[in-house]
């Protein structure tokens, strides 16, 4: 098991020193769903959402959600993120929205906290958005697909 870099020799937690690091291009993709009902489903995706645009407004979330990762968990380091991407599709075998978050930066630490943010963002926004319809939708499988860059190279899930 690697390291937990968070913590000091002490065990208190600690924001990283990243300062020696070399600047890389990094990027992180992340995935998550909102399952939900056939009815619900197709309130979205036939625009019939009192709140407008769902996939719309979510896609939006999860960007502002990325950007401010930073304020949101204590010990992530403010990043200038270069590009965030928020996919979200429509799935009938769910049934409900698929969500994935691309995010690009050039940095001494990688996006996968952003791209995490992003999906999760959308799901809530998602969520927020329809809950008058549905109240048990489950928000789903967040997790990591890809890192690239910096010293541990390039994560794949399987």
């Amino acid at each position: 098991m690697a390291e937990l870099t968070h913590f000091d020799a002490k065990g208190d937690a600690h924001m990283v020193d990243v300062s020696d690091k070399a600047v890389t291009s990094r990027t992180a993709v992340a995935e998550g769903c909102v399952i939900m009902s056939p009815e619900t489903l197709a309130l979205i995706t036939e625009g019939r959402a009192k709140k407008g645009d769902v996939a719309g407004v979510a896609r939006l979330a999860g960007i502002m959600g990325a950007k401010r990762t930073s304020d949101l968990i204590p010990l992530c380091h403010p990043l200038p993120v270069t590009k965030v991407a928020v996919d979200i599709t429509p799935d009938d075998t769910l049934p409900g929205l698929r969500v994935q978050a691309t995010v690009k930066t050039t940095g001494q630490t990688g996006v996968e906290m952003e791209a995490l943010t992003a999906v999760s963002t959308a799901c809530l926004t998602v969520y927020d958005m329809v809950k008058a319809a549905q109240k048990d939708m489950v928000i789903s499988d967040i997790r990591l697909l890809l890192k690239e860059g910096g010293k541990s190279g390039r994560y794949e899930a399987p």
